[in-house]
């Protein structure tokens, strides 16, 4: 029996993926659905990221949630509008203590260039950092103060740039990029379990550091009502044309009720198809940023610099030998990896419409992605992309299908049974069993994800 072709598995896979999420809308409710939905479209955007790391380069990056995070503070910065108490408190001194911060870096560095090795640049090079230090903090730590002492209970940090939130989609893959850069010139080069160390360190202290700024991010008391690149369901409800548009696809339905239940009716309607209309307002927005970076991630892969790359992934020491630079190489695509997951985790945060610092688990969710691209297929863009749908999905729903499963398993067992009790508390672990399930499988039945790629060893 011939096996299918890849693309015709491909369409296969994603049948089935868009039959699952109907089956979950007409078995649960569309506005689930559409919710899974776009989580699983930034679910794919991140996905695709890793993918573009260790599917093209072969770089084992544990520190995702980092750069994700990133993108995150990046809409809080864009988006959110200035605090003016804030910046006349401690504008200034914050200010200050930035350009002191940056001409210390810029003095250090160029003593280490001009000087030659030795005591004297060892010597000039601490006075420098350790004077600069005591500058910036001269300055830094009144303004953190005066900042914070701004109406915390709302407030309590600078706010943002007040520009639609569009724009902190691509700040947030900027910000990420450049998180990689620096990242890249210190672990890149490092054999692959020390990236891994290296890269979930850094990631735990840039959400370290998110979580303690408060003059920044408001640290763990979150930064709540963000704005949106969607309208809100209040103002749909309230709009004539909205009304008017939900009474007509529901005509025949409400044609047989009476004037006042018809009033009810419609109102209700107002209220369940202004929820739908907006998710589906942000799955087109999701949708369009998944197709362009993927079209972008296809495109690069099948270009001469994707089939370098894989030769770079293969066999290091062969490319290397016809005069590749590795080590810059593997900065290119940690920094585009890196920068796709930042605009991810900008969505991420749009979505949510509030950026919690608290929330974001290094190894929990870095785990999640790195079983997205797995499963799917590293290596290969489609099957990342299939992978941040199917994991996501099954992330989702395995809670009410082990609800599900147990509450029929032990449906003969009395009501006040401590069995039957014990086994529906625990059903929320069903989601690592299945998750678990679900990794073994394909590493079972097909090593190479359930879209593998086409070319090379993965």
């Amino acid at each position: 029996m011939n096996r299918p072709t890849p693309t015709l598995r491909a369409g296969i896979a994603f049948a089935v993926m868009a039959a699952l999420l109907i089956l979950v809308g007409i078995g649960q409710s569309w506005s689930l659905a559409l919710a899974i939905l776009n989580l699983c479209l930034i679910s794919a955007v991140m996905a695709l990221g890793v993918n573009i790391q260790w599917g093209y380069g072969g770089l084992f990056n544990v520190g995702i949630m980092g750069f994700a995070a990133l993108g995150g503070v990046a809409v809080v910065l864009v988006s959110k509008a200035p605090v003016a108490g804030a910046w006349a408190a401690g504008g200034t001194n914050l200010i200050l203590a930035a350009v002191f911060g940056i001409a210390t870096i810029v003095g250090a560095v160029l003593l280490y260039r001009r000087l030659r090795k030795g005591i004297l640049r060892l010597i000039g090079m601490v006075a420098v950092i350790v004077l600069g230090y005591v500058v910036a903090r001269y300055f830094y730590d009144p303004a953190v103060l005066s900042i914070e002492a701004v109406n915390p209970a709302k407030h309590g940090y600078l706010g943002g740039l007040g520009l639609p939130v569009i724009i902190s989609w691509a700040v947030g893959g900027l910000l990420a990029a450049a998180a990689a850069w620096v990242v890249g010139k210190v672990a890149l080069g490092l054999r692959s379990d020390y990236l891994a160390i290296a890269t979930l360190g850094i990631s735990e202290i840039i959400i370290a550091v998110l979580k303690n700024e408060d003059w920044l991010t408001r640290g763990v008391k979150n930064v709540t009502g963000l704005p949106r690149p969607v309208p809100y369901e209040i103002d749909l409800q309230q709009t004539a044309w909205f009304i008017d548009w939900v009474e007509k696809l529901n005509a025949a339905e409400l044609a047989s009720l009476s004037a006042e239940a018809k009033i009810g009716a419609v109102q209700k309607l107002v209220i369940d198809y202004s929820s739908l209309f907006v998710k589906l307002c942000y799955t087109g927005l999701f949708a369009a940023v998944l197709i362009i970076i993927l079209m972008l991630s296809i495109t690069a892969l099948n270009s001469p610099w994707g089939r370098m790359m894989r030769a770079i992934r293969d066999n290091p020491i062969s490319a290397g030998a016809m005069g590749k630079n590795i080590t810059a190489r593997h900065r290119q695509v940690f920094i585009l990896g890196s920068a796709v997951v930042g605009i991810a985790g900008a969505m991420l945060t749009t979505l949510d419409g509030q950026f919690t610092p608290g929330t974001y688990n290094p190894l929990r969710f870095t785990f999640l992605i790195w079983v997205m691209v797995i499963v799917g297929g590293s290596g290969n863009n489609l099957g990342a992309v299939l992978g941040g749908f199917l994991v996501w999905f099954v992330w989702i729903e395995a809670e009410p299908i082990g609800l599900w499963l147990i509450d029929n398993a032990t449906g003969w067992l009395g009501e006040d049974s401590a069995a039957r009790i014990h086994l529906m508390e625990r059903a929320q672990h069903m989601r690592l069993f299945l998750m678990g399930l679900v990794l073994l499988l394909v590493m079972r039945f097909s090593p190479g994800g359930i879209l593998p790629a086409t070319g090379g060893r993965r």
